[in-house]
């Protein structure tokens, strides 16, 4: 995969995306075009803004446009799909649907909004492709004898992937909707509480069983350009968040990562193109993974084999995870840029230490 499911630059921009089936779909989408994960790159590399985003993605969607195999996975290289994304920055978010070439996008004036695997966009859209009605009449999808345009109901399709209840698209997409609104009833939403909802397992927003897992997690805390204090993006780096921690990152000078989250190809070269296909072995751990993923993956094993070793571990990385919270959220309560060099690599130290534990 050259691109990302999700992001952010430093220009306090982040961009995610999440695979939606249409009625559009078929065979011409296995041509190698760009999928919704180059797409979200190429968002961040070129744009500094949400409203500079939604013009850059639009536009690679008219050419060169979406498409290609998403997986070679044997028996799912057939697999190919549209794309939705969310697109923020402190002051202004958009969803954005896309059944081929045609899309709708959404303003996010207030409140909250998510997207999980299925086009959510209705009637209310603020920014179409060109002239998108008379596209779907002339496909025969829609009439106005049938009310008022709605992209959803004109163009979804059933998931060619999820289908049981628990994991259906659309009670994920009702169990993530729900779940935000029971915080912002309460009266606060802060980053923990994302934490909190990205690992529900009962309504399948962390999949953690069968064919689909979580692979990754991020939460971002956009600040305003009149903040004082930058704003701070939290990643897993590993797979299922409810047995990960989220560790932040801030950009910056000097800012770094570390190595422990670079995957290696078969020849053993860092930072190069991934290898493909399945290369783990009996443990299920894979040797081109990662540092800190092949040592998740020993703590998965452990939490299977002695349930309650695994589950102390799990404890203890948890109260690291609460405790790195509360000192960020101490040292961006009384920032100021001599601050900075305390923040620069606590993404990578926070996995260094992570990974002590999977020793």
């Amino acid at each position: 995969m050259w691109g990302a499911e999700m992001g952010a630059n430093e220009k306090g921009l982040a961009v995610g995306n999440a695979p939606v089936w249409t009625k559009l779909n078929g065979p011409q989408d296995l041509e190698k075009k760009l999928l919704g994960t180059d797409i979200v790159r190429l968002a961040l590399e070129r744009s500094s803004s949400a409203g500079e985003a939604l013009n850059v993605i639009t536009s690679l969607l008219a050419s060169p446009g979406q498409g290609g195999p998403v997986t070679e996975e044997r028996g799912k290289d057939g697999w190919c799909f549209h794309n939705s994304f969310l697109i923020a920055d402190s002051t202004e978010a958009w969803v954005l649907e896309t059944a081929g070439t045609l899309w709708a996008a959404e303003k996010v004036s207030d409140g909250i909004r998510n997207i999980s695997n299925e086009l959510s966009i209705g009637s209310k859209m603020d920014l179409t492709s060109p002239g998108l009605v008379d596209e779907a009449k002339a496909l025969g999808l829609y009439s106005e004898d049938k009310g008022p345009f709605d992209f959803k109901a004109v163009f979804s399709a059933q998931s060619q992937t999820l289908s049981d209840s628990s994991n259906s698209t659309s009670f994920r997409y009702r169990r993530g909707k729900e779940l935000m609104e029971k915080v912002v009833a309460a009266g606060k939403f802060s980053y923990r509480d994302m934490f909190k909802i990205l690992r529900d397992e009962d309504g399948g927003i962390c999949m953690m069983d069968g064919g689909f897992i979580t692979s990754g997690s991020q939460v971002s805390v956009l600040m305003p350009d009149s903040s004082p204090s930058p704003g701070v993006h939290w990643f897993t780096g590993t797979p299922n968040p409810s047995t990960s921690i989220y560790k932040p990152f801030f950009f910056g000078p000097g800012a770094d990562v570390g190595g422990v989250t670079v995957s290696m190809t078969e020849k053993g070269a860092a930072g190069a193109e991934p290898s493909s296909g399945d290369k783990s072995d009996k443990s299920g751990d894979n040797p081109a993974a990662h540092a800190l993923y092949r040592g998740h993956r020993r703590l998965c094993n452990l939490m299977d084999t002695q349930e309650e070793k695994g589950h102390s571990v799990l404890g203890q990385l948890q109260q690291l995870e609460n405790k790195c919270a509360e000192d960020v959220d101490d040292i961006l309560a009384n920032y100021n840029p001599e601050s900075f060099p305390k923040l620069r690599n606590i993404f990578q130290h926070m996995a260094s230490m992570e990974i002590n534990f999977y020793v």
